[in-house]
């Protein structure tokens, strides 16, 4: 049996559809947004509509952004013969944060994953491979998929396919995060650290 009235009980579903988001948390946002004076919530509202309608992916990296080309691939600062492949948007955002790259992406916009009925084609290795066919000036691509299982096999099975390319091809570095304990890191991070390890 639901205290809810059903507009409320309503609200709380679509909440709780949202990623992370349990029956708790769901019921608090719901309520906020009752809260909320009307402007406030019609701005939130416009936010979301808008956004879903005037983001689209990037023709030639998949980023999603409001133009196409996105302003990355856009930049005449950004190097164009360097591309970092990525799984997610979000690990572009990551990326630049450091504000140590300057090439391009390119958005995989998933991993392989044979449990989860996802191969090759199931993601943008195609267009990555058109990508580079068509630009004889490329000089490295730098595989940055997440080091975890499907993150690994991806990285793997791309670098088997661009050896028919003449290209430099490299893997992010991985191992103990900064500020971490050696006690308290794990036997396969621990692994890839020494693996990385590089002279000073």
């Amino acid at each position: 049996m639901s205290y809810y009235s059903p507009s409320i009980e309503k609200l709380i579903e679509g909440f709780e559809k949202l990623p992370s988001i349990g029956h708790k948390t769901a019921v608090r946002l719901a309520f906020h947004i009752l809260d909320a004076n009307e402007e406030d919530v019609t701005e939130f509202i416009n936010s979301i509509v808008n956004a879903k309608k005037n983001l689209k992916y990037c023709s030639k990296c998949f980023n999603i952004s409001d133009s196409d080309p996105c302003q990355i691939c856009g930049s005449p600062k950004r190097d164009q013969n360097l591309i970092c492949v990525v799984e997610d948007v979000k690990d572009v955002i990551a990326m630049e944060r450091t504000h140590e790259f300057k090439g391009v992406y390119h958005v995989l916009h998933g991993s392989i994953s044979p449990m989860n009925g996802i191969g090759p084609d199931e993601i943008k290795i195609k267009e990555l491979l058109s990508r580079i066919q068509n630009n004889s000036e490329i000089k490295e691509i730098i595989l940055a998929t997440n080091p975890r299982v499907e993150g690994e096999a991806t990285a793997m099975y791309i670098s088997k396919i661009l050896k028919t390319f003449n290209i430099k091809v490299t893997r992010i570095a991985h191992g103990i995060p900064v500020g971490g304990d050696l006690e308290y890191t794990d036997e396969v991070t621990l692994t890839k650290a020494l693996e990385g390890r590089h002279e000073l």
